[in-house]
């Protein structure tokens, strides 16, 4: 008699595999279709490996030259940009959310680390041998990604982990420099920073910064620093320009949503609808539900 086997039970993909999909993605600057150089969305975090190529990182109020292979983290609430000054076509990169890393148990305060934090060291030189290991990395995600392996979000998360850990071994780079117009870079900085709240996509998500100081303590400087650079810059105090974004989302969403005022409070960081109609009261002289009623 033959025997019957039961046949082994298959595993399926996390209902989660979907949702990475829009929340890591790696390239080789080579590669054609390649658009991550300059990628700064605000809700992904980045991790730039730079083999060749000349340039100047300007992040928070500091400055530093590239000039040789590194490995960059790049925080997407702290602004930052790049100024070549040779092609940087030797390059890979790597954008992932919180909500990624997170997905694996692990890392769970990754971003307030030294790699990610807005008073850390985002810059890490590295030799020959940090070279060839981490550019194999890079191209192991680069070549999963293509896979059809149901499980390789897993498998590139244990990836980044490991670039991740790496750099944590390693010496910073200290060489930095304050750019030149210190007052107005940080003013602009500042500004760039404020807009990147914006505009707010769901009423369950509230905008992370609030207030003047929690602005200077992401770009590393002192409040009354801050204050006063974007007084002398812009003519108005970084509260006022606050208050005045603050107030264009709210007529924004009363005027284009259906969400409740009290969502709109929360998702603009009020703790209560009632701090939120004073506030509007105050700044645009009528109510919130007095602007819905008027559509």
């Amino acid at each position: 008699m033959l025997e019957t086997r039961q046949p082994l039970p298959v595993k399926v993909p996390s209902p989660t595999i979907a949702a990475q999909t829009t929340q890591f993605r790696v390239s080789g600057a080579n590669e054609q279709s390649c658009d991550l150089g300059s990628y700064n969305r605000r809700d992904f975090y980045k991790i730039s490996l730079i083999i060749e190529g000349d340039s100047q990182l300007l992040y928070a109020n500091r400055g530093i030259v590239i000039d040789r292979s590194a490995l960059v983290f790049t925080n997407p609430l702290v602004p930052y940009s790049w100024e070549a000054t040779k092609p940087q076509f030797d390059c890979f990169f790597c954008v992932f959310t919180q909500e990624f890393l997170r997905a694996g148990n692990r890392m769970e305060s990754f971003q307030e680390s030294v790699l990610f934090k807005p008073g850390g060291e985002p810059v890490y030189f590295l030799d020959d041998d940090q070279v060839s290991y981490l550019r194999g990395i890079f191209q192991r995600m680069c070549r999963e990604m293509e896979s059809d392996y149901i499980y390789k979000y897993d498998l590139l998360r244990n990836h980044v982990n490991l670039i991740i850990h790496e750099a944590i071994k390693m010496q910073p780079a200290v060489a930095y420099f304050n750019p030149p117009n210190a007052a107005a870079r940080i003013s602009k900085l500042f500004l760039t920073l404020l807009e990147k709240q914006f505009p707010v996509e769901s009423p369950q998500h509230s905008i992370s910064l609030k207030k003047a100081s929690e602005y200077a303590s992401q770009l590393s400087v002192h409040v009354n620093h801050l204050n006063a650079a974007v007084q002398e810059v812009t003519g108005k105090s970084t509260t006022a320009h606050i208050n005045e974004r603050i107030l264009t989302e709210a007529k924004s969403l009363l005027t284009h949503t259906d969400w409740s005022v009290a969502e709109i409070a929360f998702s603009l960081g009020f703790e209560y609808a009632s701090y939120f109609n004073n506030f509007f009261k105050r700044h645009a002289g009528t109510t919130p539900l007095a602007i819905r009623k008027s559509l």
